[in-house]
Formats: C-alpha cells, sequence, structure tokens
C-alpha cells in the first residue's frame, strides 16, 4: 500500500505519489482535449480541458490508491451525439489516455538519455516513467470500465459491438474486481497478465 511509505520511507512516499498525480492528470487531461478536438465541447464545459490536478482527482479513486495500491482519476465526460463517427472517435478518446502516458513516459526517458541529470532526479523521474507506462497499460486491458474496453468496442464488427459492449458492461467490473485480486500465493492474475509487458516497455525506456 502507498500509505504506508508514508511512514517508512516518506522522500519515496512524495515521489510515487507525486508521479501518481501526473500520470492521472496527462490521461485525463488527453482524454477531454481529444473529446473537445473532435467536435464535443462537454468536457472543456466542465472544465476539464486543463492540466490543474485538482479538476480530475476524483477523492475515492485518490484514496483508493494510497490504501488499496490501485486507483482512478475523474472520467471524463463526453456526448458521443457530438461526434462525427461515434464509435469511433469514442475509440480515439478512451485511447487518448493510455498513449498520452506511454508518450510521456517515452518522452522522459529519451530526456534521461541526452541530458546529464542528478541522480536522486534522474531516480524520481525513472518512478515517473514506471508508473505511466504501468497506467497505460493497465487501462489498454480490454473491459469495462477501463479505456481498452472502449477502444475494443470501437474496433469490433459492427454487428457484434453493441452486444460486446452491453456484455461487457454488465460483467466488467466483477471481472476486474477478480483480475485485482491476489489469488496466487499474493499476487494478482492482473499482475501476472501485464507485469511482463510492463517490464519489456520499461526494459527499452530504461
Amino acid at each position: 500500500m502507498l500509505i504506508s511509505l508514508l511512514f517508512t520511507n516518506p522522500m519515496a512516499f512524495a515521489i510515487l505519489a507525486g508521479s501518481l498525480i501526473v500520470c492521472l492528470t496527462i490521461h485525463e487531461f488527453a482524454h477531454a482535449i481529444t473529446a473537445d478536438r473532435l467536435g464535443d465541447p462537454t468536457p472543456r464545459l466542465q472544465g476539464r480541458v486543463t492540466l490543474n490536478p485538482l479538476a480530475h482527482l476524483d477523492p475515492i479513486g485518490s484514496l483508493a490508491l494510497l490504501f488499496l495500491g490501485f486507483g482512478w482519476g475523474k472520467p471524463v465526460v463526453f456526448d458521443p451525439y457530438n461526434l462525427k463517427k461515434p464509435r469511433r472517435d469514442s475509440a480515439l478518446i478512451a485511447l487518448a489516455g493510455p498513449a498520452s502516458n506511454l508518450l510521456l513516459a517515452a518522452g522522459i526517458a529519451l530526456l534521461l538519455r541526452v541530458v546529464a541529470i542528478p541522480l536522486m532526479l534522474a531516480d524520481a523521474l525513472s518512478i515517473v516513467i514506471a508508473t505511466n507506462v504501468g497506467l497505460a497499460i493497465f487501462n489498454l486491458i480490454p473491459i469495462h470500465p477501463l479505456d481498452g474496453g472502449k477502444i475494443l468496442i470501437g474496433l469490433a464488427p459492427k454487428n457484434m459491438a453493441q452486444e460486446w459492449d452491453d456484455l461487457l458492461h454488465q460483467y466488467g467490473f466483477l471481472i476486474l474486481i477478480f483480475l485485482i485480486m491476489p489469488i496466487n500465493n499474493g499476487r494478482s492474475a492482473i499482475g501476472s497478465l501485464i507485469g511482463p509487458i510492463i517490464s519489456a516497455i520499461l526494459q527499452v525506456l530504461l
């Protein structure tokens, strides 16, 4: 749990908490600005097209990060009826979040390679990179309420998309809870599933 670091290693807690705030803010901002650019003014009207973390942090999701080790930002609401191609554009809006985290991680990794940075700052930036990659890959899992579920529906054959969407809305959250539960010697199924992918990306970046 992240909160335990506050008492055992306050510096690590501050760095990790800060990196999570940055990751979630960039992630939700990317959803909002993509929806705005695709023709839906809803996120802008709700004050979400901003890099102010206060606009994107969800109180319950933030507490979950501290006490459970996983959490979420405030979901960006958009109106698909304002989009020219609702299914495709909804998938693009969903993809924007994880893509922004991967791009941020790649940008910081490039910075670390070309600029001489003090070791302590480099270590902190490495945590930011790892957090961004972890958040991105986690959100690409193709179930609701994660971004991957919306991307899957956008890519699915049109005659199957609605059926899959209904199924994921009905069972997606239960599947996600099951995947997060530590059932294999304290390791979750989701950790076993995305852990190798995250490690492979971090090996390239770091």
